[in-house]
């Protein structure tokens, strides 16, 4: 899907371009509207230090994910207000230094097979860029499915 491939180019453009720098203050508020959506929705994440919020469905078999590994995978992108931002058609292929950081710090957790949820603050996914569908400083919920690792 051509959209999915925009917004991952995009995600290296922002990676290697200077983010947003946010303020404590932006953080806990970002982290505050997190916690309302968790508590709203009944889901058990757990939290990162990075101010990722995560669920390991399925670890995987096999090694975990390193940087430089190329990985196929499924997922779907929401925003908060159950907005659908994106959807892989079949698996996508991408090496994991080329993702947002909050998709490499989850797939440092995973192996092939491996399912997750995930909760991302907006400096931990596309800062303050706008991109397509996605409003800047948005927080991004992730369902993702880890098809194979090369």
């Amino acid at each position: 899907m051509v959209k999915q491939l925009s917004i991952f180019l995009l995600a290296i453009t922002t990676i290697l371009s200077s983010c947003a720098t946010y303020s404590d203050e932006d953080k806990k508020t970002f982290d505050t509207k997190i916690q309302q959506y968790i508590k709203k929705n009944k889901l058990d994440l757990e939290y990162s230090p990075s101010g990722l919020y995560y669920r390991i469905i399925e670890e995987g078999e096999g090694d975990y994910i390193l940087y430089n590994d190329l990985v196929a995978f499924e997922y779907t992108g929401t925003l908060l207000d159950g907005t659908q931002f994106d959807k892989s058609e079949g698996a996508v292929e991408f090496k994991v230094n080329q993702l947002i950081a909050a998709w490499k710090e989850t797939m440092s957790m995973l192996k092939k097979g491996g399912k997750a949820e995930i909760i991302a603050p907006p400096q931990l996914g596309y800062g303050d860029k706008e991109l397509d569908d996605i409003p800047p400083n948005s927080i991004l919920h992730f369902e993702i499915e880890v098809k194979s690792v090369k």
